[in-house]
């Protein structure tokens, strides 16, 4: 007796399966790339190195129990419209007092 490799009800569920993939990918990328612009932002106004950045948006997660995404998008929304929860800007300012700021580069410590 031959299998038959593949029937349709097979294909059906695999391609389901590939589509919940597809869109658990996309919003992957774009949780990526809120991070990435919040961590823009904390590097720019806190004065820290990018993988401090990462750290302070780490700790602000942890801290207040919030998922990071919904962190940085706080974060982001922040920077457009300047506001931003009290809960949350007293563990930025926290955090970045424990992890930052940074020396300005090429600028002397006398300076």
């Amino acid at each position: 007796m031959t299998q038959v490799p593949h029937e349709p009800a097979d294909q059906s569920g695999r391609i389901a399966e590939l589509q919940e993939e597809v869109e658990q990918l996309k919003e992957a990328v774009s949780s990526h790339a809120v991070v990435d612009q919040a961590i823009g932002m904390v590097v720019a106004l806190g004065r820290v190195a990018p993988s401090e950045g990462w750290t302070v948006l780490k700790d602000v997660s942890q801290h207040t129990n919030i998922k990071l995404r919904q962190v940085a998008d706080l974060i982001l929304i922040w920077g457009r419209n300047g506001e931003i929860p009290p809960r949350i800007r007293a563990e930025l300012e926290a955090a970045l007092d424990r992890h930052g700021p940074t020396q300005v580069p090429g600028r002397s410590e006398e300076s």
